[in-house]
Formats: C-alpha cells, sequence, structure tokens
C-alpha cells in the first residue's frame, strides 16, 4: 500500500495497516511528519462533547480513548488533559452533560454561578452554563506526527519516501509518480490532500475540495492571571460560532481563532495575518476574555486547510476501486483521526468496502 502525504490521517492509516500486517509506503514532500503544511496549529482541543449530536458525540468519545492507546503504542506523550469547557445556555449545558453520560464519558456541568467563580478571567456574562469534560483536553499535533514518524521507522515492512514531491497519482493501476522519475506500485493508494497537494486529485474529485483559510492569534497572559490560565482548561464557545481558546499548556502561549476568521480562498498566497483578519479577532475575543486587548498578543498567524464536505460529512473520497482521498489536514478531521485512520485502513486492505467500518460522520469543527 501507499499512503501519499506526512498529515496526520496518512500517518495514522500507515500505522493502522502496519499493525494489520500490511508493508507500507509512505511518501512525504517534507522530512517526515507534516505539522508545517498548514502552518499555526500545532495545538488542537480535543473534546467529546458535540451538542444534540449523540453520534458524533460518541464518535469523539472513542477517538479520544484511541488517542490515549496511542500514547502507549508509540511511547510518547502528547494529549495534555486540562479538560475542556463548553459554554452553552443553561438548558444546553444540561442537555450536554447528560448526552456526554448517556455515551459513556463524564461530565460536569457548571452553573452560571460556578462558571463564573471557577474561571473569573473568562467572561461568562448573561447567564451561560458549561459542560466540563475533565478528561478531554488538548492535542500537541506536532509531537503526535513526530511520533507516528518515529515508530514508522523502526518498522520492518516500512519505507519512509521523505522530501520527495509526487507528481501524479493512479489509484486504479495502483501508481504513485515522483517527480524524480521513481514510479511506485501497490495493490491501494490513500492520498492525504492538503492544501498543497489538491492538483493531484481527479477533476471530479478535486471539485468538491474547498480550500480554507484561518486567521489565530498567539497570546501571552498577563503575569498576574499565569496561575489561573494554567488550571484552565481547553474552552469552546458554542454560543458565539465556534470561538476556541486553546490555553498555555507545554510551552507554548494562549491561542485563540474563531469562525468569524474564517474563509474560503482560491490558493495559497501566504501565512501573514492582514489587519482586518487581526482586528476582527481582536475585537471578538474583547468581549470573552476581561482586560483583552492587542498588548496581549505576540504574533498573527494564517493557516489553510481542505474540506471535501463543509456541511460535515466524512471528508474522504473514493478514488476508483483501489484508492481513497483524504481531506488530510482540516480541524474536523485532526480530533476524530484515529477513528477515521482505522476506517481508511479497513477499506484499503481489509474486506469489500460494503463490509468495512462506517466512516464517521461530523459535527462543526469543535
Amino acid at each position: 500500500m501507499t499512503v501519499v502525504g506526512g498529515g496526520v490521517l496518512a500517518l495514522l492509516t500507515a500505522v493502522e495497516c502496519v499493525l494489520d500486517g500490511h508493508r507500507v509506503t509512505v511518501v512525504a514532500e517534507g522530512p517526515g511528519p507534516d505539522a508545517g503544511a498548514g502552518r499555526a496549529g500545532p495545538n488542537r482541543i480535543l473534546r467529546a462533547l458535540h451538542p444534540a449530536d449523540p453520534g458524533a458525540t460518541a464518535a469523539a468519545l472513542r477517538a479520544h480513548h484511541r488517542w490515549i492507546e496511542l500514547e502507549d503504542l508509540l511511547l510518547t506523550r502528547f494529549y495534555e488533559r486540562v479538560g475542556a469547557l463548553t459554554v452553552l445556555p443553561p438548558a444546553a449545558a444540561a442537555a450536554g452533560a447528560a448526552l456526554l453520560r448517556t455515551a459513556g464519558g463524564t461530565a460536569r456541568e457548571l452553573t452560571a454561578a460556578g462558571l463564573s467563580a471557577r474561571y473569573p478571567h473568562l467572561n461568562a456574562t448573561g447567564g451561560l452554563g458549561a459542560v466540563l469534560e475533565e478528561e478531554a483536553g488538548v492535542l500537541l499535533a506536532g509531537r503526535a506526527l513526530a511520533a507516528c514518524t518515529g515508530w514508522l521507522r523502526w518498522q520492518r515492512d516500512v519505507e519512509l519516501v521523505e522530501h520527495r514531491a509526487v507528481t501524479a497519482v493512479d489509484a486504479g493501476s495502483g501508481t504513485v509518480r515522483l517527480a524524480d522519475g521513481r514510479v511506485l506500485h501497490g495493490d491501494a493508494v490513500l492520498l492525504a490532500a492538503g492544501p498543497r497537494s489538491r492538483k493531484l486529485l481527479p477533476p471530479e474529485v478535486a471539485g468538491r475540495a474547498t480550500l480554507y483559510r484561518q486567521s489565530f492569534l498567539h497570546c501571552r497572559v498577563p503575569r498576574q492571571q499565569a496561575r489561573a490560565w494554567a488550571a484552565t482548561p481547553a474552552v469552546a464557545l458554542a454560543t458565539t460560532g465556534a470561538v476556541r481558546l486553546v490555553p498555555p499548556v507545554a510551552g507554548a502561549g494562549l491561542r485563540l481563532t474563531s469562525a468569524a476568521a474564517r474563509r474560503v480562498v482560491d490558493g495559497i498566497t501566504d501565512h501573514t495575518t492582514g489587519a482586518h483578519w487581526q482586528r476582527v479577532l481582536e475585537r471578538e475575543f474583547a468581549d470573552v476574555l476581561p482586560g483583552f486587548g492587542p498588548a496581549w498578543v505576540t504574533a498573527a498567524e494564517d493557516a489553510y486547510s481542505t474540506d471535501f464536505t463543509p456541511d460535515g460529512g466524512p471528508p474522504t473520497a473514493e478514488l476508483g476501486a483501489a484508492g481513497y482521498a483524504c481531506a488530510a489536514d482540516g480541524g474536523r478531521s485532526f480530533g476524530l483521526a484515529p477513528l477515521l485512520a482505522r476506517s481508511l485502513a479497513d477499506r484499503l486492505t481489509g474486506p469489500a468496502a460494503p463490509s468495512a467500518a462506517p466512516v464517521p460522520q461530523f459535527a462543526p469543527t469543535g
């Protein structure tokens, strides 16, 4: 089997195929892990709760457990279980906590008073409640990708082809052509289509791929709030349209983003955040973080991601009988990557598609 790409879905699918006893060739333009392909996304929020969506919540809970298993397999800690807080109206918070418990998870429901008392450095005005998942938290994406690559290097039936550009993928024949003229042959092909590899997709699949650009703020919290932020979970404000706060963990600073700073673009140009988009985020977080202002911001950066189905379907596409493409780096695909990788491995090397494991469905990014 040949895997094209060095992102999370590519590497985890390769790991699953090796665990099943298959020979795997992984082709990456860079030196193994592709942590910087989309930029600005080294740490990701992992949470199980997807309000009013039992299927997505159950899937995210299974993915949470698999990430923990992968830490043991890869002998690397990359899941900082600092907790995850989803801020919701009170009735939705109660329903969310019940949903998590029904799915087999644990949840602590916080009232508006409890939320303000526990996290006074967050603006929780308006009578909002929250659901706290104490076992969830932040995935250190770069460290996870490096761990996958390191593990694959030591496997006898794996070939890592690094620093090689791919010029063509023919899933029907199982061939992958490299810029240096080499042709790889395999029984199946997985093309992890990131922002820079959409050109390798067949036209009918490429037409479904949407390229997004999103702005992020990297911040230093005020010294007087350092202790409070050290005990702060990852935060998702479901009331304001996908506002995300990744707390300072593993030496990284506070990272902020919002759906308000995500837009469709035609191509990759640069990673510089324009003044307009920085102001959009600064205005939004001025309402979320008491005392927040431009002085908190140490850097701003734009990242790119690819999605096949913006409406929440599975980020995969068939490439004939012996191949699949997957959106390699979208926020939705990262959290559930262990489940997607297992499903893709089954389809690429296992039983016929009707008997294979279902591809997980997705709720909005979170």
